[in-house]
């Protein structure tokens, strides 16, 4: 199979300076936070002048990562079938001898396959990380999973995720490594969100001064959590509040006209809104009075939280997954029973009766930990960390001298 090359793979003499090269590989590069993951690493590795480069299918973000200094090489490691997996084995060990690559780091299933068949047969790093619990509902979905916990090094982007890990797939915690998710410190700012911006984004979802408005943000799907977020205010006592759906509903039409009758049948009809996508999030949370993740499964991480504490807002979440990592019950915002919402509709009752000075403790505390545990910053220097880490120890004479 021929690469099919974005740019340019030459060996730049410089490479013998640089204190290793790095291939991450990802089905593809449209919009997620795996993608928005690799692409943080693959700029702050270019940095610290490591080699990067990223395989993937392709996708909107390949211009945004070379900009940034990284190569893109275009292969199929999106494929899920196993004839096209193996067949990916040889032009991703070609692309490894070529830029002498040092780590190799697969970030989901199906490329991971064939990314460790390559790097195990050049004898290289091999490098994985676990995003997420995953569908282990038969031993052949299990077995599937289980190449995300065949790296040299495990990455897991929360304690949530090791202890799954440790759990579900007796992986020795020695080779795991806890490297949270990290949200970009620079964007999720409140300071940094002018006026215009969140004047225009009210005016386009039509929110009256004075009403307090109320936040779910996540694609349109059963269990993000939706329809107990609806049940939980259809229990409470005043209505003088407006709550906004903010996510995509992709091709889930039915699932959107079932939350529509849910909200009417419930009399939300003029307190509940699907807006859709929203291009600029920073702004939406400096809308909300309160940002709520009222997911029934276990996140991974727990993405909307972090980056609502690092906007100031108080966050309501579900008691399970990365949500005991990013939200400090009672501290930064609410844990409360999944799928509950007599629970849901409680803490609501009590963040909306804050107190001004309370709201402002809440925002105090919620940026500080979310700064001091959760940031982009923190989460590629962690990453890098662990390369130069895994490369030391490669390089390390066998008798130890």
């Amino acid at each position: 199979m021929t690469l099919n090359l974005r740019t340019p793979l030459l060996i730049d003499p410089k490479t013998a300076s640089r204190p290793g090269t790095v291939l991450q590989v990802v089905p593809a590069l449209m919009t997620g936070g795996v993608e928005r993951g690799t692409l943080d690493v693959a700029a702050a590795l270019h940095q610290a002048g490591y080699g990067s480069l990223v395989a993937s299918s392709g996708g909107a973000m390949v211009h945004e990562l070379t900009r940034n200094g990284s190569q893109h090489v275009t292969l199929p490691v999106d494929a899920k079938m196993p004839w096209k997996i193996r067949a990916n084995i040889k032009p991703l060990m070609e692309l490894i001898e070529a830029e002498n690559v040092d780590i190799v780091h697969a970030r989901s299933r199906a490329p991971a396959w064939a990314a460790r068949a390559a790097a195990k047969r050049m004898g290289r790093i091999f490098v994985t990380t676990f995003h997420g619990t995953y569908n282990y509902s038969s031993t052949l979905k299990w077995r599937y999973n289980a190449i995300m916990t065949k790296g040299d090094c495990v990455i897991a982007i929360s304690q949530f995720i090791a202890e799954h890990m440790i759990q579900r797939y007796a992986v020795d915690p020695e080779r795991i490594r806890v490297i949270p998710r990290g949200i970009d410190e620079v964007v999720f700012d409140p300071t940094a969100v002018t006026q215009p911006r969140i004047i225009a984004l009210a005016s386009q979802w039509r929110l009256e001064d004075g009403v307090k408005v109320i936040l779910l943000p996540g694609r349109l799907t059963r269990w993000k959590g939706h329809t107990v977020l609806i049940e939980a205010l259809a229990r409470l006592p005043h209505r003088d509040f407006v709550c906004l759906l903010v996510g995509s509903e992709g091709s889930n039409t039915r699932y959107r006209q079932e939350l529509e009758r849910l909200i009417m049948a419930r009399g939300l009809g003029g307190s509940v809104r699907i807006v859709g996508d929203c291009r600029d999030m920073a702004a939406a949370y400096m809308l909300g009075d309160l940002v709520i993740s009222a997911s029934t499964d276990p996140e991974a991480f727990g993405r909307v939280a972090a980056e609502a504490s690092a906007m100031g807002r108080p966050v309501i979440a579900t008691n399970h997954g990365g949500a005991r990592e990013t939200v400090v019950d009672g501290e930064t915002g609410w844990l409360v029973k999944p799928g509950d919402p007599d629970a849901m509709a409680a803490a609501i009752g009590d963040a909306l009766a804050l107190t001004p000075e309370q709201r402002q403790g809440f925002a105090e505390r919620g940026r500080r930990h979310v700064l001091a545990n959760f940031t982009k910053q923190r989460m590629c220097a962690s990453t890098l960390d662990l390369y130069a880490e895994l490369l030391a120890g490669r390089n390390r004479p066998a008798n130890g001298s």
